[in-house]
C-alpha cells in the first residue's frame, strides 16, 4: 500500500468514528475538533508508516502538531461557553430533515476529510521523498508560518477572552489584531500553509503541495470562512460600520486611523 492510499484510509477511519461520536451527542460541530487533530494524524500516522527521520520531515510535523493540538484544544474550550452546535452545522441540521444522517456523513465528516487529505499534501510528499538538507526555503517557511500562526494563536484568544467577558454581550470584537482584519484567525492560518508549502517546496515533488495553500485560501475566502460567518452578520448596523472601516482579510490600519496618517 503506497503512502497516500494509507492517508486515505486512516482519514476515513478516523472521520467515521468521529461520525459516530457526532451521532451520539447530536452535535455535528465536533467535526471542527477533530479538524487539527486529522492533519496530526495524518503526519505522524504517515511518519511511522513510511518516515525515515530526515530533519524536513520532524521539522513539518512538529509545525503541523503545534498547530493541530492548539487549534483543537482552542475550539473544545469555546464549545464549552457555547449551548449546542454551531450555527452552521444547526441550519443544515433544519435544512436537511430526513436525510440528515447520511448527507451529515458525505457532506460533513467525508468531505472534511477530502479537504484534510489535499490540504496535507505537504506532509505527505515530504514524507515520501523528502529532498535534501534543511536551507533557505526551509528557513523562509519557518518565518512564514511562524507569523502566521502568530495572527491564528492570539486573535483567537483576544476573540476568546471579548466573548467571555459579560459586558460584552451583543458587542462585536473590533480591537486587538481585529482591528487591523475581520478575520484575523483566518489570515493566519491561510499565512502559515503558505509557510508550510514553501519548506514542502524543498522536496522533489514538493511543488504539486501549491494546492494546499491555495485550496485553503478558496474556502476561507469564498466557500465556509468568510461569507458563511459574514452573512450571519449581514445587516447589523456595527458590523456594518466595522465592515465599512476594516479590512476583510489582509491586516491594515481601520479607514480612520489611515486618513490621520
Amino acid at each position: 500500500m503506497n503512502l497516500f492510499t494509507f492517508a486515505i484510509l486512516s482519514l476515513l477511519v478516523f472521520m467515521t468514528l468521529l461520525f459516530g461520536l457526532a451521532l451520539r451527542v447530536k452535535d455535528n460541530s465536533i467535526v471542527d475538533v477533530g479538524y487539527g487533530l486529522a492533519f496530526v494524524l495524518v503526519g505522524w500516522s504517515s511518519y511511522f508508516y513510511q518516515g525515515n527521520s530526515h530533519s524536513r520531515q520532524l521539522l513539518l510535523l512538529a509545525l503541523i502538531t503545534i498547530w493541530g493540538v492548539r487549534l483543537a484544544g482552542h475550539i473544545f474550550m469555546r464549545k464549552q461557553g457555547e449551548t449546542g452546535e454551531d450555527f452552521r452545522y444547526r441550519q443544515w441540521r433544519k435544512e436537511w430533515g430526513k436525510t440528515f444522517v447520511w448527507r451529515s456523513f458525505l457532506q460533513i465528516f467525508m468531505l472534511q476529510g477530502a479537504v484534510v487529505f489535499m490540504v496535507s499534501l505537504p506532509i505527505l510528499l515530504v514524507t515520501h521523498q523528502p529532498g535534501g538538507d534543511l536551507g533557505v526555503f526551509d528557513l523562509l517557511g519557518v518565518s512564514i508560518w511562524l507569523i502566521g500562526f502568530v495572527f491564528e494563536a492570539l486573535s483567537d484568544w483576544q476573540l476568546l477572552r471579548f466573548k467571555r467577558n459579560p459586558d460584552n454581550r451583543g458587542k462585536l470584537m473590533q480591537t486587538g489584531l481585529w482591528r487591523t482584519t475581520r478575520h484575523p484567525n483566518y489570515f493566519g492560518e491561510a499565512t502559515l500553509w503558505w509557510g508550510i508549502f514553501l519548506i514542502a517546496c524543498s522536496a522533489p515533488l514538493g511543488w504539486l503541495a501549491v494546492i494546499s495553500p491555495l485550496l485553503i485560501n478558496l474556502l476561507l475566502l469564498k466557500v465556509s470562512g468568510i461569507p458563511m460567518l459574514e452573512a450571519k452578520y449581514a445587516g447589523n448596523p456595527q458590523f456594518e460600520s466595522y465592515k465599512s472601516q476594516t479590512n476583510a482579510f489582509f491586516p491594515w490600519f481601520p479607514k480612520t486611523d489611515r486618513r490621520e496618517i
